[in-house]
């Protein structure tokens, strides 16, 4: 894990990192509760096995999640600030699925006569079958 403040500086185009997680009954248990988002597609096994997904899918947001545990830990890491998340989800996620996030800086610049700085950054997400499940972009600035 990255112990240093991001350095706008030190990142460079191209720049890549990775984070991955596997996604348990517990984490999603965890974000209905914290979410409020009790959709029993998420939390009732029996409901879950008569829509066309067959089982429980994981929240949307769970992608997000580590998205945002990617940008905030790796790249650019501790101080970088989220501006922005563009996200499309393409596959769902199940419960077991073992998600990793890329992110990948696809633009530097600056606004204010160079006193704000940011960074664009491609987000996608995986699962253990290589297939992208969400897919994104965010905008990132600095402390």
């Amino acid at each position: 894990m990255k112990d240093t403040i991001a350095d706008y500086d030190g990142i460079k185009m191209g720049d890549t990192a990775l984070y991955t997680k596997t996604i348990t009954d517990e984490d999603v248990r965890i974000f209905a509760e914290l979410s409020g988002d009790h959709n029993p597609l998420h939390v009732d096994d029996e409901f879950a096995t008569s829509t066309k997904f067959g089982k429980r899918i994981a929240h949307g947001a769970l992608s997000n999640a580590v998205i945002s545990t990617v940008l905030g830990m790796k790249l650019p890491g501790p101080g970088g600030i989220y501006a922005s998340q563009e996200v499309k989800y393409r596959k769902p996620v199940y419960l077991g699925d073992t998600l990793t996030a890329k992110a990948e800086v696809v633009e530097k610049f600056t606004k204010k006569e160079g006193k704000v700085r940011f960074v664009r950054i491609r987000t996608d997400v995986f699962n253990q079958h290589d297939e992208l499940v969400t897919e994104g972009e965010a905008v990132m600035t600095f402390l």
